[in-house]
């Protein structure tokens, strides 16, 4: 209809106006940026790395990801579109002018990503973590090495259970971090997670658990002259017996902290069995699940920016 009304010379005109748009308004940005790099380690062992170096003249800059980890045999390997999608977002959050999302905001931006490596995954690579987990770490790394905020949790907490007759998946709010001026958000689903969980009422008239509690982990956030927000507690019990699961990230390397400010604190996964015992799971795990027991997840918090005062 648009196209009807306004003819299409005149609508491919102004979806170039748009992106022409959003370009500029990055290399504004661009401008006021420095040079920097940043190496965020997952609790696999593997590592993003990131150089930023700007070109203050032509107003562009080139994000190298050159010296992150080779393919990896796990499934936290991220397609090379996950990275660029990254590289957006964190671009486009540093323009204060009211723009809409579009790929004009990637033209003054050169991005090199190393063949082969665990941010262009080839055949038969998995990739399942790569755009719920290994995204996070890759938007933190390019914050770092920017030096705009600290870190927020590296990881959506993705917790799923189910048995024959239910299955149910969800992503986990934690910390986000600090920066210049600002502390961080307590419990909030930071950049990529951005989604809203089942309401209790909800969760348990569907599928047959008890959402005993969700809590801010108060103390969590990193110590700092602004605080990193704090991490969340979530306790589901069962009632039935059910095959529960865990992949996240943040329970062996915190989020960091920037400028002095200290790290928050890692994650933590366990099963409090109905007969007492305790069960710690690693960063990714899956366990049955009996009547009765409870799987409690501890979210991480982010990290603090500036070195307290005193």
């Amino acid at each position: 209809r648009i196209v009807a009304q306004f003819g299409l010379p005149v609508v491919h005109a102004y979806m170039r106006h748009v992106q022409d748009n959003a370009e500029e308004s990055v290399r504004r940005v661009i401008t006021k940026l420095k040079d920097g790099a940043s190496t965020l380690e997952l609790d696999n062992g593997a590592r993003i790395q990131v150089a930023i170096r700007v070109d203050a003249a032509a107003r562009s800059a080139k994000i190298d990801f050159t010296g992150s980890s080779p393919q990896l045999a796990n499934n936290f390997n991220a397609p090379t579109a996950v990275c660029m999608a990254a590289v957006l977002y964190v671009f486009r959050t540093l323009v204060d002018d009211d723009i809409p999302l579009n790929a004009g905001c990637l033209k003054p931006l050169e991005v090199i990503i190393p063949a082969r490596s665990m941010l262009d995954p080839q055949p038969p690579a998995s990739v399942v973590a790569g755009n719920v987990e290994t995204s996070s770490c890759i938007t933190n790394a390019l914050y770092g090495a920017l030096g705009v905020m600290a870190s927020g949790q590296c990881t959506m907490n993705n917790f799923t259970f189910g048995n024959a007759r239910h299955q149910y998946y969800e992503t986990v709010s934690g910390g986000s971090g600090a920066g210049p001026g600002f502390d961080g958000t307590s419990v909030v689903q930071t950049h990529m997670t951005n989604s809203r969980l089942t309401d209790p009422e909800v969760l348990e008239m569907r599928f047959p658990v008890r959402l005993e509690s969700y809590a801010i982990r108060a103390g969590s956030g990193g110590a700092g002259r602004h605080r990193g927000g704090d991490g969340g507690v979530r306790r589901v019990r069962f009632l039935e017996p059910m095959t529960a699961a865990i992949l996240s990230n943040g329970r062996v390397i915190p989020a960091f902290g920037m400028a002095g400010g200290e790290p928050g604190a890692v994650g933590i996964n366990r099963v409090e069995r109905a007969h007492g015992g305790v069960e710690t799971l690693a960063h990714i795990g899956s366990t049955e699940m009996a009547a009765g027991d409870v799987f409690v997840i501890e979210t991480p918090g982010g990290g603090g920016y500036g070195a307290s005062a005193g």
